[in-house]
């Protein structure tokens, strides 16, 4: 495993939750808000933490808050402030829902570094996870002529980057889980 100093962890926070109508990042599970949980899965693995958001709320969390490269442009808008803003090459990428997170998923990723990638994802039965991904410092140029293009979908703006999917066990699905409606949440909330 890489050491410290050298990863930084990002979580994408600034989303409009208009499924859950309400900021997912503060949702609560298990009595910690959302964006809790993802930092703590962050934690062993990066030596600094940046939060893309403009929620003033999100700065109650003591880590460094960023704001999107572009208004309403997306998770790839988050994605490319989070990489301009990072003082490593190696970046751990999260989006707040996923509270079920695993720091053993994120030492898999980086066990599947290799100098040629630039982003290494997550892969469930064919669906990638590219918000639970390792990505280089230097996807940052492609990511931001992607955003000037006007590109929204990220699956698209990765296009011409070497993006690497890793298949995970099936015993670390649970973890990938994105939880975007007040049922996902109630399903989270009765199982666990």
């Amino acid at each position: 495993m890489n050491s410290k100093k050298t990863i930084t962890g990002i979580v994408l926070a600034g989303g409009k939750s208009r499924r859950m109508s309400t900021d997912k990042a503060l949702l609560l599970f298990k009595g910690k808000p959302f964006l809790s949980h993802v930092i703590e899965a962050l934690m062993p693995m990066a030596d600094e933490i940046l939060i893309v958001s403009d929620n003033k709320k999100h700065g109650e969390f003591n880590f460094k808050r960023v704001s999107d490269t572009m208004i309403d442009a997306g998770p790839l808008s988050g994605l490319h402030a989070g990489l301009k803003h990072s003082n490593t090459e190696l970046n751990i990428v999260l989006s707040c829902d996923v509270p079920l997170i695993q720091t053993s998923v994120l030492e898999i990723i980086l066990a599947n570094n290799t100098d040629e990638n630039d982003v290494i994802q997550i892969e469930e039965e064919g669906k990638s996870h590219p918000l639970i991904a390792l990505y280089k410092k230097r996807a940052t140029p492609h990511l931001l002529a992607a955003l000037q293009k006007g590109e929204r979908k990220l699956s698209k703006a990765l296009i011409g980057l070497n993006v690497k999917s890793i298949s995970i066990s099936k015993s670390h699905y649970e973890a990938l889980r994105n939880i975007n409606t007040r049922s996902d949440l109630k399903s989270i909330e009765n199982e666990y």
